[in-house]
């Protein structure tokens, strides 16, 4: 089945070399040419991927991304003529999983999409292990399993875990974790994330005693240890 990818761009002439571009290499596409609409359409038709343009009549790529990660962990790759490092960051800090600069080769945009995909489409141990051995989180429906068990975890807590899971070994500190748990700029201690973070080690634990997959890195936040 083909991977779909949303491509959100203003500028016309470029989002259609991109969608061809990616068409000749085995992906469906769909363009959005405003920030409006972005996020119903991606609850409505949930994507693999999506391109997102930083700077957008209507609303702008960093509201949009932010609105996104309130509801959904879909791979998000930044676009933009910005190339200041405060944009970088703040473009990552909202959720992004990736981010490339204008003017980009198409080619780089693909490798880039392949390697943003392949870190999405997780495990906690290999893929190719039996699955009833494995960590696996299934992000089209919120469920996470253990050894085929299942592990019950509230919406912010399954967002917690799939982004820690999906890039092992990245440290995310307390900031990082309540912009994509909530997205919606509520003020919330960061205590609160550490609630959250108690609260999923302790299912883990409970369904796999013998593991210890999240781990707690003094004055820094947490991380995913396979």
């Amino acid at each position: 089945m083909k991977q779909n990818i949303l491509i959100v761009e203003d500028q016309t002439k470029l989002a259609k070399s991109i969608s061809k571009y990616l068409n000749t290499h085995g992906y469906q596409t769909h363009i959005l040419n405003e920030g409006s609409g972005v996020s119903d359409y991606v609850k409505l038709h949930e994507p693999d991927l999506m391109i997102l343009d930083l700077m957008l009549p209507g609303v702008d790529g960093l509201t949009i991304c932010r609105d996104i990660r309130s509801f959904s962990i879909i791979p998000i790759i930044m676009v933009t003529a910005k190339v200041e490092e405060i944009d970088k960051l703040l473009g990552l800090e909202m959720g992004a999983d990736d981010y490339i600069s204008k003017p980009f080769s198409q080619r780089e945009l693909v490798a880039r999409i392949k390697a943003v995909l392949r870190r999405n489409q997780y495990s906690a141990i290999d893929r190719q292990s039996d699955s009833r051995t494995s960590l696996l989180l299934d992000v089209s429906n919120s469920s996470a399993s253990y050894e085929g068990n299942a592990i019950e975890l509230t919406a912010i807590e399954f967002n917690i875990l799939a982004k820690l899971s999906a890039m092992p070994g990245r440290i995310f500190n307390r900031d990082n974790l309540i912009d994509f748990a909530y997205g919606d700029g509520r003020v919330v201690n960061d205590r609160t994330i550490d609630s959250h973070m108690m609260k999923v080690r302790k299912k883990l634990i409970q369904i796999a005693p013998d593991r210890k997959f999240v781990h707690s890195v003094y004055s820094m936040g947490y991380k995913f240890e396979p």
